[in-house]
């Protein structure tokens, strides 16, 4: 009889075991797979159009292709933010990056309270790790002093040993400027070290399309000046055309490594099993589009694939936030949020397990988006505070301080004095440009020396003022006609309804998630925040 009952306990705990997670999540929206593994992608600095899949002929992206055809494409993400650190510190903890102080702000500090999702799915049986870029550029913990500092970045454990060798037979990279970094071995790696019996998170962060980029890289890959689409605010030359063809070259790589990864999953038996997330943290290092406010600054690809779990080949247009992905991706892996901070973005699960294409959940009318310093470029290493709300159709821009220069101060210190100033936009007596001398929110590269250099000539002005002049308060563009931004409508009677309707929510928003700039004792708190990443400049109080 003893026997027989510990037959029957043992048959029941079987039992048990076997369907608990089922009977845990009845009625869990992604169906029989309960907790699938996670794969993000994320480039750094790609704008959203510059994909194949988007119809850019002179890019080629089969993994991201592949992605938004067999799985649900957002034709509206926006970034939290046009600067890399804000826009990640938003994606792992679902948060404004207004409400994350330091830890939202480019190159500080990253705080412990801003608990990532990362470490929850960790301790809620999940195998975690990144390569490449993860939660950066922060200053995490550097010894026992930094007691407030979290130890280690806020995507998890690194994964970056293996490395390309520069004049190694293996060296593959189609251009100097590329990261040594081998994203797919250490993906690889990752798996074959990992714990089997747990599901996996993997942040995959390139380094690329990020500047520098090799010049003239381009010409050893078969691309076409007559393919590329030049936006409207930058100028139709050769060089800016250059220029965004060696950018294509550092998105194809990041495509490359993607795709390594897919088909690795796939040779496994794990590519049905793994939720697939590509995205970018900002838009495209140009003139008026990373560290802007404009679409090419926050509007970013977004593509994800599961089969299994998201009816596939469908196209949203409902506005997305990175705000939204961290519950989306809790919700997911059916793992509470306990440990994190209040969470601002909303989960869209529900999009995603629609049939729907289009509009499928009108009550998401819009999304937000901030800037506060994106890098050393200011008199006491001031940024320029934008707010962005984004509808489907359009975009409204609050520039908070508009006496500042958006793009940096035109005009810096001379390195080891006080007060001796360099030229007047970094242009030398020889009429050289000197990147790091003016304007320096805009990345070093051919295309902003090329508009400065330039700036006198009429066909060339526009440019230049649209990347770096003073800007009005208010900027409000209809994104539907005017991708580019450059028809500002704020003040326009034909749109005073929702340039107020978009006014109002975007400041019951900020009201809502307490931002320092409209609530706090101390508006001025992200201008006083340490800068932790160099270089750091010198200007005058213009």
């Amino acid at each position: 009889m003893k026997n027989l009952s510990k037959k029957k306990f043992i048959i029941f705990i079987y039992l048990y075991l076997f369907f608990q997670p089922i009977i845990a999540c009845k009625g869990h929206p992604i169906g029989k797979v309960v907790r699938p593994n996670i794969l993000f992608a994320i480039s750094d600095d790609q704008s959203f159009m510059h994909t194949s899949y988007a119809g850019a002929n002179f890019v080629k992206t089969p993994a991201f292709d592949l992605i938004a055809k067999e799985g649900v494409y957002f034709r509206n993400c926006i970034a939290a933010s046009p600067g890399c650190a804000p826009s990640r510190s938003s994606i792992v903890t679902g948060r404004y990056p207004w409400q994350n102080e330091q830890s939202g702000q480019h190159g500080s500090s990253w705080l412990k309270k801003y608990v990532p999702l990362i470490d929850v799915l960790d301790a809620n049986g999940y195998y975690s790790g990144y390569t490449g870029k993860g939660v950066d550029p922060f200053q995490y913990a550097r010894n026992e002093n930094d007691t407030l500092w979290r130890t280690g970045n806020a995507a998890g454990k690194s994964f970056n040993s293996f490395r390309y060798k520069e004049g190694n037979p293996m060296d593959e990279r189609p251009a100097k400027e590329i990261s040594d970094v081998d994203y797919f071995r250490n993906f690889k790696n990752f798996l074959e070290h990992g714990e089997k019996e747990k599901p996996f998170f993997f942040w995959y962060g390139s380094h690329e399309p990020h500047r520098a980029f090799e010049q003239d890289s381009w010409k050893q890959h078969e691309k076409s000046l007559a393919d590329v689409i030049v936006p409207d605010f930058l100028p139709e030359d050769d060089v800016v055309r250059k220029d965004i063809l060696d950018y294509a070259i550092e998105i194809e790589w990041f495509d490359l490594h993607l795709q390594r990864m897919l088909e690795y999953l796939e040779k496994i038996g794990e590519l049905e099993n793994t939720v697939v997330i590509v995205t970018s943290d900002n838009g495209m290092a140009f003139p008026r589009a990373k560290a802007n406010g404009y679409e090419y600054g926050i509007h970013v690809p977004l593509a994800i694939r599961f089969p299994q779990g998201f009816p596939n080949g469908r196209i949203v247009d409902d506005p997305v936030s990175f705000a939204d992905l961290a519950p989306t991706i809790l919700e997911i892996t059916n793992t509470s949020p306990e440990g994190m901070l209040p969470i601002s973005g909303k989960s869209i699960l529900n999009i995603l397990e629609s049939q729907k294409q289009g509009i499928v959940d009108p009550s998401k009318k819009y999304v937000f988006s901030g800037r506060e310093r994106h890098s050393s470029s200011r008199y006491k290493n001031w940024g320029y505070p934008q707010r962005m709300i984004r509808s489907k159709d359009f975009l409204y821009i609050w520039n908070i301080k508009q006496d500042r220069w958006p793009a940096g101060a035109p005009q810096r210190i001379k390195p080891g004095t006080t007060d001796e100033l360099l030229p007047m936009y970094g242009i030398d007596t020889n009429g050289k440009h000197h990147s790091d001398w003016a304007f320096t929110d805009i990345d070093t590269s051919p295309t902003k020396s090329y508009i400065v250099e330039h700036h006198n000539e009429k066909k060339i002005k526009s440019y230049f003022d649209w990347a770096v002049a003073k800007r009005p308060e208010v900027e409000f563009f209809n994104i539907k006609n005017d991708p580019y931004c450059l028809n500002n409508l704020a003040g326009n009677s034909k749109y005073a309804d929702i340039e107020k309707k978009m006014k109002d929510a975007l400041m019951n928003e900020l009201k809502k998630s307490e931002d320092p700039r409209v609530v706090g004792s101390d508006k001025e708190v992200f201008d006083l925040y340490k800068r932790y990443i160099k270089p750091m400049r010198e200007f005058p109080k213009f």
